[in-house]
């Protein structure tokens, strides 16, 4: 795995840890949350009125740099899982509420970065014509 290839793969990373964020409905949970976010800064995040717009923009950021290139890598395979991968976390969250479809889509969108990570395989440049024949000429 090339340094850039690691570095864009990277990028699913805090989509992946937002959308493990419970709703702040836990009684047990929401503190210890609160408080992680507190410490950074970004006590304000612990509501629910912006975790959707985090949550959808940190997956915009891993799909995109899914999308991105996506030619000289594995091509649009792991966009496409990224992009059903986006939609199961965020119908499983915020509509019905399904802890299974999250992690569905949280496993779909770790399958999709790595599927990306890995170097696409190099075909030899060679010529049919320099190819030994079936004769053995």
């Amino acid at each position: 795995m090339t340094d850039r290839t690691a570095k864009e793969s990277v990028l699913a990373a805090p989509a992946v840890a937002v959308s493990l964020l419970p709703k702040v409905v836990c009684p047990i949970c929401s503190p210890a949350y609160a408080a992680l976010l507190s410490s950074l800064g970004l006590g304000f995040l612990a509501s629910s009125t912006y975790l959707l717009p985090v949550t959808v923009g940190f997956l915009a950021i891993a799909i995109g740099a899914l999308f991105f290139r996506a030619s000289k890598r594995q091509g649009l395979g792991p966009f496409r899982i990224g992009f059903v991968a986006t939609a199961c976390v965020i119908v499983g969250k915020f509509w019905i509420d399904s802890t299974s479809v999250i992690y569905v889509g949280v496993g779909l969108l770790i399958v999709a970065s790595v599927w990306n990570a890995v170097p696409k395989r190099k075909t030899p440049d060679v010529c049919s014509a320099c190819l030994p024949s079936e004769h053995g000429s």
